[in-house]
């Protein structure tokens, strides 16, 4: 029993020196970008900081209520004496170590002649690579992997749907019924669906279609179909948990379904296919996709029990079944394309068998890889360091200025959330549109109680103002890529919001 369990201990370790790579590779290129700047991947933290200030809450969300990834944030935030950007480094590391996890649920409990753990390893070191080659700042490309490091890219419903696989793969594997994983699946069904309904798209669709297609052949019918059957039903519930809490969710998402456009949604994603092949990072990370599809296709057909056959078959069905799904709703956003990233690896560990070579050569190839991640790891760390800590001189003069004003002020979205997320009061500056009506999206709806604003934040992405009134600012702050309006003891009123 010690022997398994510092064997285990020793897959998390590396574990995390794989993650620790991945994750500081990414930080060092311009990907860097959507871990600790783009508007959009900042809700979590803004949420998180508003959680532990004490701050009335009145939050305008998504369809998506990140309750996973804000509760993991928060507890980071308490307990590492880290800055910001130095939370969301240690969350995105702690994002991929989750995936392992996971990952190592799904490939089994270890056996005579098995090696889930070297094989999970490996599949985390698949996925890592996939991420390493996604090197574009843009939110839009065809660069997955990477967005399992950010905080708001639907991480926690990854880890969600490779968890469901997993319990279900251990279900299926026991020959006697274990009803704490049966009560542990319908939960990460419930939360992950209340959380976030692409859980729906993602796990549960694929999931049930290929458990009902091996419940055809498989002996196991009968506990495949109720698996299946609680799969749907807790979903369902976490659907209806979602109704107490619609005051939040601005937006259900049903208005990103445009069936009608979806010949426009493929030519979308077949352009950036084509954006991404034409670049070499982009080329081998299409490559070590499409081998591992070709593999989870080839051990559906050998695979020799059906939680194997499972696990190869939604490596390949998942992505299948997004994809086309993405299509046919006329959807034009790279992010619900995640499954092509995360699904393929689970084929490494559909049926983890120990390589036949001597065991001596395995455990000194063992030891030598061990020792490359170890050594790697450690060296990453000052790397990620440095880019989580990178002065951001443009930045400062903002925060600074806005602090010794004491007043509040205002911006547009992709122009004000980094400022007001490192501001020590966030609600000094209250996200609005170009008109200066409130901007209820991804932020604390009480903010714009203040009624009014002195100065107004811009930058490049500053959508040019339409203001209710003349009104000539008595000062211009240059900060950079930022520029502050100073409208000195004139005040401007914001007009209602809207979402």
């Amino acid at each position: 029993m010690t022997r398994v369990w510092m064997r285990e201990l020793s897959g998390w370790i590396l574990a995390a020196a794989i993650s620790l790579i991945s994750v500081a590779a990414v930080a060092a290129s311009p990907r860097a970008e959507l871990l600790f700047r783009d508007g959009d991947s900042l809700v979590v933290a803004m949420l998180a900081r508003a959680v532990l200030s004490g701050q009335p809450l009145d939050w305008a969300m998504s369809s998506v209520l990140f309750v996973p990834e804000s509760a993991a944030f928060t507890a980071l935030d308490v307990v590492l004496p880290l800055g910001t950007n130095g939370v969301l480094a240690a969350s995105a590391v702690g994002n991929l170590l989750a995936l392992y996890g996971a990952i190592r649920l799904v490939a089994g409990r270890s056996r005579p002649g098995h090696a889930p753990i070297a094989w999970s390893l490996l599949a985390l070191g698949a996925f890592g690579a996939s991420a390493m080659t996604e090197v574009s700042s843009s939110r839009e490309a065809l660069e997955l992997a990477s967005l399992q490091a950010t905080t708001t890219y639907y991480s926690a419903t990854v880890v969600a749907v490779v968890l469901a696989v997993g319990l279900v793969r251990r279900i299926l594997d026991r020959e006697s019924r274990s009803p704490a994983m049966v009560i542990v699946l319908a939960a990460v069904a419930l939360v992950s669906t209340f959380s976030n309904p692409l859980f729906l798209a993602w796990g549960v669709a694929p999931l049930v279609l290929v458990l009902v297609v091996l419940a055809v052949r498989a002996p196991q019918r009968t506990r495949i179909l109720m698996l299946s059957a609680l799969l749907l039903g807790a979903a369902a519930a976490g659907m209806l948990a979602r109704i107490p809490f619609a005051a939040w969710i601005a937006n259900t998402g049903a208005g990103y379904a445009q069936p009608s456009h979806w010949r426009d949604s493929a030519e979308y994603y077949l352009g950036l296919l084509g954006d991404r092949i034409v670049s070499p990072f982009g080329l081998v990370g299409l490559l070590i996709t499409a081998a591992l599809l070709a593999l989870a296709v080839v051990r559906t057909t050998r695979s020799p029990d059906v939680g194997a056959r499972l696990i190869a078959a939604v490596a390949w069905a998942t992505p299948s079944v997004v994809v086309v799904g993405a299509v046919v709703l006329g959807t034009h956003a790279s992010r619900y394309l995640q499954p092509l990233a995360f699904a393929p690896v689970l084929a490494l560990v559909a049926w983890p068998t120990t390589l036949r070579v001597s065991a001596d050569l395995r455990r000194r190839t063992a030891a030598v890889a061990g020792v490359l991640l170890l050594v790697g790891g450690g060296l990453s760390v000052p790397r990620l360091t440095a880019a989580a800590s990178a002065p951001d001189a443009d930045l400062a003069c903002v925060t600074d200025w806005v602090e010794a004003s004491g007043r509040t002020g205002a911006g547009q979205f992709w122009t004000v959330r980094l400022p007001k997320l490192h501001l020590d009061d966030p609600s000094q500056l209250v996200q609005v549109d170009h008109r200066l009506d409130a901007y209820a999206w991804l932020v604390n709806r009480h903010d714009a109680d203040v009624g009014e604003v002195s100065f107004l934040v811009e930058d490049s992405q500053t959508v040019p103002w339409e203001l209710p009134q003349a009104v000539v600012p008595t000062d211009i702050i240059d900060c950079g890529r930022y520029m502050i309006r100073d409208f000195g003891t004139s005040t401007l009123p914001i007009g209602p919001a809207h979402s």
